[in-house]
Parts: C-alpha cells; structure tokens; sequence
C-alpha cells in the first residue's frame, strides 16, 4: 500500500533474543521464507545478560542427575502450578539443544575430561548449568547469530511492532515502524511468533534491557489470545543497589554456586535461619557441608543461599524490614571471604567470574575479590505470559505462536535459575517448527487496510500534539515508582487497589501525551508508544496479583502470608472482554499423568 513498505514472509519472528533466534533458525530449517524483527541491534538482546547458564541434565559432573530429576525439581520449583507437559519437554530435550549448541561452535567451560562443565545453581539438586563463565547467554547469542546468517533468514534491524493484523480469527502479520526514520512497515506473514522477552521496565528497579516493555504480551492480548499467571513476577534476590552507578545490575546466582554467602549487617548468615520444610532434607545442616557443595562433594547438601530465588528474595526483604540490612537497603553478598578456603581464591574467582569481576571494578569501583557487594532484589523475570500449547507454542488465537519469557507454563510460580536460557532453545526450536507447519498450511490473507490506516493515525497522535500534551517520561517515571512500591515484592490489597486506581489515571495520561521533533529516531516518541504496553502489562500484573489471596513463589502476599491449597488447582487466565475491558479467570490445571507423578514421588 502507498506509504508503507510492505514485506512477505511465511513465519514473521518478533525478538531476536535466544527464542526468537532459534525460532527463526527452525523455520528456515522447514524450507519457509523467514523473517526475524528485532527491537534493536542484531546482537543487542537480553539474552546477552544471561550469566549464570543454560540447565539440562547431562550428568557430565554429577551422574545422579537425569531428566526425570529436572523435571521434579522445575514443578517442585513452580509450586505445581507448571505447565507440566512443558516441563516435561523442557527437562528431557535441554540436553540435546545444549549439544547441538556445541556442535555450532558455543565454547563451554570444561571437566577435566573435556565434556561441557556444569555448575551449581538455586532449586537444582545438581550441578546441572552448562554455562561460559558468567557471559553464557552472550555466548549463545554469538553462536545462534553465527549459525543463523547461514539460513537465509531476513533481518529487520531496530523495527518496532505496534500491532498484529488479523483476518478473522487467525494472525496474518504485523504493522510497525522502524526505529530510524520512523517509517511505516507492513509485515504480511503466514504465521507469527512473539518472542519479545519480558516487562521489566514496569518497575523502577530491574536488571532488565530497556527494551523490555511488555511488547509481546500486549500485542497477544490486543490480538485476543490469553495471558496466563501475570501475577507471577520475578524479584532476582542479588541485584546491585549501591553505588548508584550500578543499581539494579544483576548479580549473577553464578557467585552463590561458586561459593559466596549472605550476610546481614550483624555479619550473619542468616540464610540459615528460614528453610522451607519441602527444602529441609536437601539443604546444608552449616556452613561447611554448605562449602562441600560448592566444591562438588557429592555427598554434601546445597547451602541455604541456593535455594530457590523467591524465598531468598523474602530474606532478603526481612532482613531489611528488621533493621539488619546494609546502609543502602540490601544485604552483603561475599564471594571474597572464600580466601580462607582457597589460597589463589582471587585468581579462582576472576577465572570462573570475569564479568562481574570486570563490571563491578570498572562501573562500580568494587573488586569483588576483597570486598562484599551490597545487594537486594531487582525485577528480574517474568513467569506469567501468553497461554501456549506445550507441544506446539501456538497461542489461543490460531497463527500466533510465543516462546521464551513472553510465554507462560514452563516456570509455574517461579522459575529455576538457569531454566530461562534451555527454555529458549527447547520452545523456541518448537515454537518455529510449529510456525512454519502452519504456514505452510494457511498462507497469508488480506489485510485490512482501514485497521492499518486506525494504527498508523494512533501511532502519529502524539506529535498532533506537541508541546500541549504530557511528556512520556514522566507518565512512564510516574508508573515505575508506583509498581515499584505498591505491587513489588510485597503485596497488600489495599495498596493493589490503588495501583488500579492509579492505572486509570496513568492511562488517561498516555492518551494526552505529546512528542516535538520529527519521526527521524525520536526517543520522547518511542517511550510514548512504549507507554501502553506497559500499562496493559501492569494491569494484568495488578489484577492477577489481587485475586491470588495467598502466597506462592514469586507472588507474596503480606495480608495472606502463607499457601493455600484451594489456589493450587488453577492458572489464572487475562482476555480482553467486550469493550476493552480486561476480564479474569481461572483455568484448572489438567492433572499430572501417572508417569509423571511417580517421578515427582520419587524426588521430594
């Protein structure tokens, strides 16, 4: 159509993160023409932020481990409310995506026998993270990327999707502009996979790109297709909060396996004093059986610091509460003090942790070697997402397929350290595999064009505008110090209902907002049309989080402090009713099988 530039794919792939790359690598893999969208850079995803490393029970360090073992611990880790059939996916086809990884040139930290070298990781029963360093997820970044240019896959650079088009009931493609110049583009597709990440820049503070905006799970939701547990929203216990310079920056759990603890302003442990009973048997009695673990005695336990990120979360957040935080709102987390155990612990801890040994030194001053860092939890990860068939990653609505974090099932109630970089390659392999089937079935249809002219008209409000509306930043500042403080990592009812009523307020804003300037890169102008992104994705966190009247792993509710069995039966599911209203439900979960159920036995 006159003004836009129009492109054809058969399998559209938005996010170029490990999903979405491997996605796009399996339906070239079909013989589809592909094409891959990405918010930034090629190269420049979060994925790149991924430290610690990629779970799959391989065994090469500890042979107890297995699939079934995986499995227990991913479902015991979500508190049961997983997707079990994504779970059990995920725990017995990690190993092989791991392999074919190597097979396509990702360097691996090494056993002295030369196998793929796994280390420790929270909720784990064994060393299960095949990782590089602590800069695993730049590794399978560079190594997909590498692999992927060979496929014959078209990549639109620094493009924002703004909607998905629809022809009935099935996604044909997707509408959007580029970074740049602020062009129009109309991407026609057979099929669709959102592969867009997380929502992170909700909240004020997160370890999160900027890019994570919630765009995936608002163009689902828009669509018509189902969000699933948003109430589930990840604090990682150990994000930097002093200094400034590096507030929010992730800590990778790498440090806690490697050895680093936990200590309170009175210098105690006090990891030690709060292990869930389902935990107890698999944890360290003290300290030195604690070390044993790190070190690899097999017939130690784990120590209380790896345990899974929500509860440490907590600690974290009662120590503070109770006055035995540090003086800038967090605890001490040391990995220095292992000098007593190691005489070349400096050399160890920049061999097995360069990056935050790099990081920390150049941004923030700090030598992890010789001092602790001051840490406290960061908005990390989201659990909750697009409702997906566990086979296939097709969404509720026909033609729209997600994978990655902007996906729900796999992680329950929360999510297994390691579990995120596997999951990218398990779903994001089926998610394009299952796209390509489909658009080799349903090829692209019409497009409404007054659909596109509504879009294209919305998207340029702001500047008709100008100087008369609000800035966005301020609205987007204004919804982040809000989330941040009223629907955190402590929740109360009261404090969600004003969020809501909040939420009203910000959106009434963001229609009002005005950008000066021209299309040419605009930054004020992609954080106004960043702002309703965020807005559904908060609305759905908000209203998500207010029915859960109790507490399970991400989600903690101050006013119903412990589980409740009646919550443990069901998912809790977002559509768009009539009139745009946002509407709630509760979907039950399918039983385990039997097969699957004797395994979760087995392992408690």
């Amino acid at each position: 159509m006159a003004g836009y530039e129009t492109v054809e794919h058969d399998v559209l792939v938005i996010g170029a993160g490990g999903a979405g790359l491997r996605a796009a690598i399996a339906a070239a893999a079909e013989g589809v023409s592909v094409g891959l969208v990405c918010k930034s850079l090629l190269g420049k995803a979060h994925t790149v932020m991924a430290e610690g490393g990629a779970a799959a029970a391989m065994g090469n360090v500890d042979d107890r481990d297995s699939w079934k073992v995986h499995f227990a611990d991913t479902m015991r880790g979500g508190q049961y409310l997983n997707n079990w059939r994504m779970a059990e996916l995920h725990a017995q086809e990690a190993p092989d995506r791991v392999r074919e990884l190597e097979a396509w040139g990702a360097l691996f930290d090494r056993t002295p026998d030369g196998r793929i070298l796994q280390r420790n990781f929270g909720g784990h029963r064994y060393p299960r993270l095949a990782h590089v360093g602590d800069r695993t997820g730049l590794e399978m970044i560079r190594t997909l990327q590498d692999h992927g240019i060979h496929q014959g896959i078209d990549v639109h650079m620094e493009v924002t999707v703004l909607t998905l088009l629809r022809d009935g009931d099935r996604v044909t493609g997707a509408f959007g502009y580029d970074r740049e110049r602020g062009r129009f583009r109309l991407f026609r597709a057979g099929a669709v996979v959102l592969a867009t990440g997380g929502i992170g820049r909700a909240y004020k503070i997160t370890s999160n790109s900027w890019e994570y905006t919630g765009d995936g799970h608002a163009l689902a939701y828009h669509a018509g297709a189902a969000l699933m547990d948003m109430e589930f929203v990840q604090f990682h216990p150990t994000g930097m909060v002093w200094p400034p310079s590096v507030r929010g920056i992730l800590v990778t759990e790498g440090v806690r396996g490697e050895g680093g603890v936990l200590i309170n302003s009175e210098g105690r442990r006090f990891m030690f004093d709060d292990i869930p009973e389902n935990y107890r048997g698999q944890t360290a009695d003290d300290a030195e059986e604690g070390w044993r673990y790190t070190q690899g005695d097999k017939d130690a336990r784990r120590p209380p610091e790896l345990l899974t990120r929500d509860h440490v979360a907590r600690c974290i957040v009662r120590e503070v509460r109770e006055g035995r935080g540090s003086p800038h709102g967090g605890v001490y987390l040391d990995i220095a003090w292992i000098a007593q155990k190691l005489p070349d612990a400096k050399a160890h801890i920049r061999k097995k942790l360069p990056s935050m040994y790099h990081q920390f030194k150049q941004l923030a001053e700090i030598d992890i070697t010789s001092e602790p860092m001051e840490v406290g939890p960061t908005t990390h990860y989201m659990m909750g997402g697009i409702r997906v068939d566990g086979d296939t990653q097709m969404s509720t609505v026909p033609g729209l397929f997600a994978a990655g974090e902007c996906a729900a099932g796999l992680h329950g109630a929360n999510r297994l350290g390691g579990n995120s970089l596997s999951d990218l390659l398990v779903f994001g392999k089926r998610a394009g595999e299952s796209a390509a089937r489909f658009a080799r079935e349903n090829r692209a249809s019409t497009v409404d064009e007054a659909a596109l002219e509504a879009a294209a008209r919305e998207a340029l409000a702001p500047f008709d505008r100008g100087t008369e509306g609000e800035g966005a930043y301020q609205v987007q500042h204004d919804l982040q110090e809000m989330m941040q403080d009223l629907v955190g990592i402590v929740r109360r009812e009261d404090e969600m209902e004003r969020a809501l009523e909040g939420l009203a307020a910000l959106n009434e804003r963001a229609a009002r907002v005005g950008v000066t300037g021209n299309r040419e890169y605009n930054p004020g102008w992609h954080t106004a049309l960043d702002l309703p992104n965020l807005l559904t994705v908060s609305e759905a966190i908000t209203r998500s989080a207010l029915d859960r009247k109790e507490s399970r792993g991400g989600h903690f509710r101050d006013d119903f402090p412990e589980k409740d069995a009646a919550f443990s039966t069901f998912n809790t599911v977002i559509r768009k009713g009539e009139g745009g209203r946002m509407e709630l439900g509760r979907e039950p979960i399918p039983p385990l099988p039997p097969h699957l159920a004797q395994i979760v036995e087995e392992n408690r």
